[in-house]
């Protein structure tokens, strides 16, 4: 930090914040610490007395906080992102298009362990819009070593620490089980919701099918929706472990690879979740526990995002993520 006389200051970063004091009408800074100081900034300084200044005095091997921040920015930004102009060190990233946000949770925790700076993000795996927000980066004091922000780009990974994967169209089918409701005595109110559901995202309903509780009509029933090009089928009823609740069975009589029956989830506990593996093609089947009739937010609405994106989702995931 040094001082400067004013008239001399243009194309210098102030250290600090200017004020101005208008008698009843108002008072706070007119410029910020960080500012670059133009020549029209001149005038208005010396209009309040700032005769002197005291700005930045350039280090070799130090960086200023706007040119560190736009380093964070960019080992942040994927495709379908705008950052805003750097600002007292601060950068923010907005999405440019819907889709699914993916974080790099452990390549952004051991750049935020660096300490002087800080990345802040949504939570990932979760659908955005384009406009929302989705981090925001920040540079803590006026002036960094370079070597820290080269440190910063080495445990970023090589790759964009925020992506955001975009929502596919999906020919959906629909299994409803339930003997009750097969033989008519209840009308089916679980299909309603899934439908509403679905219609947020790019979903070609190939039909809904009603079985009883048999489980060779209940795996029948989703091969054949297979076999129509299905490439999501969802199964509503049956989920629990009575003796008569056989979806569970039935989806495993598929043949599809089950990566867990149980989520640590409420609602949802009872949530099955299966691949089908056909021809080179991975087909989701969902096994959607009751609370998804009832509940306004279950677990069927933080997977059914990444279901539509093409994310799979792993056992570990839904153990240690949505715990």
């Amino acid at each position: 930090m040094k001082k400067i006389e004013t008239i001399h200051a243009v194309g210098h970063v102030l250290c600090h914040d200017v004020t101005q004091i208008i008698k009843d009408q108002s008072k706070g800074p007119i410029f910020r610490k960080g500012h670059v100081v133009t020549a029209e900034d001149i005038p208005v300084l010396l209009s309040i007395g700032k005769e002197h200044l005291f700005v930045w005095e350039q280090e070799e091997g130090m960086l200023h906080e706007n040119e560190a921040a736009k380093i964070l920015c960019d080992i942040c930004k994927g495709d379908g992102m705008k950052e805003s102009e750097a600002k007292e060190g601060k950068i923010e990233l907005t999405a440019a298009k819907d889709g699914l946000l993916k974080v790099d949770r452990k390549h952004l925790m051991a750049v935020n362990s660096l300490g002087e700076l800080m990345i802040a993000v949504r939570h990932g795996d979760l659908p955005v819009k384009a406009g929302d927000k989705l981090a925001g980066t920040r540079i803590i004091p006026l002036v960094i070593q370079e070597e820290k922000m080269q440190r910063v780009r080495e445990v970023a990974g090589g790759k964009p620490l925020l992506t955001i994967l975009p929502f596919q169209k999906k020919k959906v089918g629909i299994v409803t089980t339930g003997n009750e409701v097969f033989s008519g005595r209840i009308q089916d109110t679980f299909g309603p919701v899934i439908l509403e559901k679905l219609s947020e995202y790019r979903a070609e309903i190939l039909g809904q099918t009603i079985t009883d509780d048999d489980k060779g009509h209940i795996t029948s029933a989703i091969l054949e929706f297979i076999h129509k090009g299905a490439e999501l089928v969802f199964c509503t009823g049956g989920m629990s472990v009575d003796p008569d609740d056989c979806t569970p069975g039935a989806i495993r009589d598929t043949g599809a690879r089950v990566i867990s029956y149980g989520a640590p989830v409420l609602p949802g506990a009872m949530l099955l979740l299966s691949y089908y593996e056909e021809e080179g093609k991975t087909i989701p089947i969902v096994g959607l526990p009751g609370c998804v009739m009832y509940a306004k937010r279950t677990v069927f609405d933080l997977i059914l995002p990444r279901l539509f994106a093409d994310d799979e989702i792993s056992g570990e995931e839904l153990a240690e993520k949505y715990n």
